[in-house]
């Protein structure tokens, strides 16, 4: 707000002599109108950066409130667009205007007609798959841009993550991790069919939902995400820079919940290292809530080696998102999993650091329609 402030201020200017009036009009009026102009300004720009906070809160607190004679399902929460929402309206092309290291969201009278037409689409529905440690919560802006679009979108809770009440250290398997996601794909209706979006560990779980529902699956889009090959685990993918990210390896903190003689149960990660980690280029609003959401990774799942068929989960379209400025899966990780099996479509986002839906909402998004536009 500093810098806001400074360019809001009044320059100073040199006083030109002028004569003194015997009987001078009063000023109260126009004093008082420049004083309401002013009041009006900063309570615009107050009112933008409250919503944006404001969104944060909401989806938790929504989830939390939903209960009695509307039923909630706590491993997903699930907001979709009323019949007001202008359904072509989206945000300007990143590339139109100088942009901030932050990529604020845009408020919804800032989004203008990209020429949309839904029911062209073969799908327009996104399903949100979070990574290790994280909740549907962090998705709040690209839920926010999406529905503004008149995109339906689920935001989905895995297995002890978010507000899922359950142990993490208890978690034993990938199948048991990702039931919320398998869960919500099972209980689509014949012909339906979804984009799937998985960050960071996300990628994994969403190959494994790929494996198992190819036809539900328009299209996979994998943002700085563990994409595997087949017989592959997240740990495996991991090793491949072992003793290069000093980083990660001082910000694990190990759970050893069946005791310190048994293999780790879950992970954790040091808080003080969560911004140089994961949000080196995000809102300090964005860290905050990270930094009282995040839960538990648990550690049997990351073990697990992925089955993938080619006729199965190789039939999916993938695209993928690079995220050049990312500290946990740095960028030649990334390339390395897209050299191993490369997508259909690949694109870097600029400035992005791990998490983009934080540090890079608009570009994201921005390319997130593109993909649902492509034929």
């Amino acid at each position: 707000m500093g810098n806001l402030c400074a360019c809001l201020a009044p320059k100073s200017v040199k006083k030109r002599p002028t004569k003194r009036l015997a009987n001078p009009p009063p000023v109260s009026n126009l004093s008082n109108r420049w004083a309401r102009i002013r009041s009006s300004r900063k309570e615009r720009l107050d009112d933008a950066v409250i919503h944006e906070q404001a969104l944060a809160a909401a989806i938790l607190l929504q989830q939390h409130q939903q209960n009695g004679s509307m039923p909630f399902d706590r491993s997903s929460s699930l907001r979709y667009p009323n019949s007001a929402t202008k359904k072509n309206s989206l945000p300007r092309s990143s590339s139109s205007r100088a942009r901030s290291h932050t990529d604020a969201l845009l408020q919804p009278h800032q989004l203008v007609n990209q020429g949309i037409k839904l029911d062209e689409l073969e799908t327009n529905q996104f399903v949100l798959v979070h990574g290790g440690g994280f909740g549907a919560w962090c998705w709040y802006k690209t839920i926010a841009l999406l529905e503004e679009g008149g995109f339906k979108v689920a935001a989905i809770d895995l297995t002890g993550s978010g507000i899922h009440s359950f142990d993490t250290n208890s978690i034993t398997s990938l199948s048991q991790y990702v039931k919320p996601l398998t869960d919500f794909l099972e209980n689509l209706s014949d012909g339906e069919k979804v984009i799937l979006v998985g960050h960071d560990f996300g990628g994994a779980c969403i190959s494994y939902a790929m494996e198992l529902f190819p036809l539900k699956i328009a299209k996979a889009v994998f943002i700085a995400a563990a994409m595997l090959t087949d017989g592959q685990s997240t740990l495996d993918m991991f090793s491949q820079q072992a003793g290069s990210n000093d980083l990660m390896q001082q910000a694990q903190i190990f759970l050893y919940a069946n005791g310190n003689d048994k293999p780790p149960t879950s992970i954790d990660l040091e808080k003080s290292l969560l911004r140089d980690l994961l949000f080196n280029q995000s809102p300090a609003k964005d860290i905050a809530l990270a930094s009282v959401s995040m839960r538990s990774i648990p550690f049997a799942p990351v073990l697990e080696k992925l089955c993938l068929s080619d006729l199965k989960y190789g039939s999916v379209r993938r695209f993928y998102i690079e995220t050049p400025e990312d500290n946990a899966i740095p960028i030649s990780l990334q390339e390395s999993m897209i050299n191993a099996r490369p997508p259909e479509w690949v694109s870097r986002l600029k400035g992005a650091d791990h998490s983009p839906f934080f540090s890079k909402p608009q570009a994201m998004h921005k390319l997130l329609i593109e993909i649902s536009k492509i034929p």
